[in-house]
C-alpha cells in the first residue's frame, strides 16, 4: 500500500499516542468498509488505513483491534435457521454484475486487513461475527475507554460508563451519558425491547404487533424479559397481548440470539477466545466479567 504524505501524517500522530495514552478501539470490519462499497469504490485500502488511524488519533486511542465476521455466525444458525436467511436470498437475486462488485469489494477487504495487520489487532474466525468479538472485548479490555466503530446499533448493547460507539454514517457518538438523546428507553431495558420487537435486517422475528412503543410499555408495566415471560399468559383484550401470551417462547429464543453480551462466549468458541487472549494479552483481562454488566434482565 502506498504511504502517502496525509497517512504518514496520521501513522506518526498514532504511533506518538501509543507512548501516552490508554484507549482502545474497535473497528466493525465490514460496517465501515461497505462506506466505499457504497460509493462504488473498488480501491480503498489506503483511505481505509487512513480513517482507521485517523479516528484512533481523535480519539486517543493507543491500540486498534480490528474484528471482522467471517460467515453469518454459526451459533446462531443452529439456535434459529432462519437467521439472515433474508440476506443469503436477496444475495441469490442479484445480477452477476453485482455479485462481481461483492467480490471486488471483499478482496479489497482482504488486501486492506493485510496492509493493517503489522498496526492493528485483527481478529476474525470461521462461523463467528464482529458483533460477537467486540461483545467479548469491550467488558474485558483493560483500557481506560474503549470506543467501538460501527453504524450497526445492536452494538449499543456494549454501551457502558468507559465504553462508546461512534458512526460513521451519520457522524454520531453513543455514549453512556448521552444514551437518552438517541434511545427512548434504559441501557438496561434495550435487550427486552430488541426482544420483544425482533429484528428485520437480521430475519430475527418478533411478537406480532408489538413496535417499540409497545413494548415500551409492557416494560415500564412488567419489567424485564423475564418478568414479561412470567406474567404470561396475561389477560387482555387486544391481540397483541394475545399474540404474546402464545409466542411468549420466542422471547427466550431471541434472548439467546441477540443479547451478545449474554451469549458472545457460546458464539465465538473455547479455541477462538483464547486466540484473542494470545492476540490480545496485554490488554485483556482474565478477569469474569461482572454479572451486573451482562444484561441477563
Amino acid at each position: 500500500m502506498r504511504i502517502t504524505t496525509k497517512l504518514n501524517e496520521e501513522l506518526q500522530t498514532f504511533l506518538k499516542f501509543q507512548q501516552s495514552k490508554n484507549n482502545t478501539l474497535v473497528i466493525d470490519a465490514l460496517n465501515l468498509g461497505f462506506r466505499w462499497k457504497h460509493a462504488n469504490r473498488t480501491e480503498f485500502a489506503e483511505d481505509y488505513a487512513k480513517t482507521v488511524f485517523s479516528l484512533a488519533n481523535s480519539y486517543g486511542c493507543d491500540k486498534i483491534i480490528i474484528a471482522c465476521d467471517q460467515g453469518s455466525s454459526t451459533y446462531r444458525k443452529e439456535k434459529y435457521p432462519e437467521y439472515k436467511l433474508s440476506r443469503k436470498e436477496r444475495y441469490e437475486k442479484q445480477t452477476q454484475e453485482e455479485k462481481d462488485a461483492f467480490n471486488a469489494f471483499y478482496q479489497e477487504m482482504e488486501r486492506t486487513l493485510e496492509h493493517l495487520s503489522d498496526r492493528c489487532i485483527i481478529l476474525r474466525y470461521a462461523g463467528v461475527e464482529a458483533d460477537d468479538i467486540a461483545a467479548y472485548l469491550a467488558p474485558r479490555l483493560t483500557s481506560d475507554h474503549v470506543w467501538l466503530i460501527s453504524s450497526d446499533r445492536d452494538w449499543d448493547l456494549l454501551i457502558d460508563k468507559n465504553v462508546s460507539r461512534f458512526s460513521y454514517t451519520n457522524r454520531k457518538e453513543t455514549t453512556y451519558e448521552n444514551w437518552g438523546e438517541t434511545h427512548d428507553y434504559t441501557i438496561d431495558d434495550y435487550i427486552t425491547i430488541k426482544c420483544l420487537t425482533g429484528d428485520s435486517g437480521d430475519n430475527v422475528a418478533g411478537v406480532p404487533g408489538i413496535g417499540p412503543k409497545r413494548a415500551s410499555d409492557l416494560v415500564n408495566k412488567y419489567g424485564s424479559l423475564f418478568d414479561i415471560y412470567d406474567a404470561c399468559p396475561i389477560n387482555s383484550k387486544y391481540k397483541y397481548i394475545q399474540s404474546l401470551n402464545s409466542k411468549k417462547e420466542v422471547l427466550l429464543l431471541n434472548f439467546e440470539i441477540m443479547d451478545l453480551l449474554a451469549f458472545c462466549e457460546e458464539a465465538i468458541g473455547e479455541e477462538n477466545i483464547r486466540d484473542i487472549h494470545e492476540k490480545c494479552s496485554n490488554i485483556l483481562s482474565r478477569e469474569k466479567v461482572s454479572e451486573d454488566r451482562l444484561q441477563t434482565g
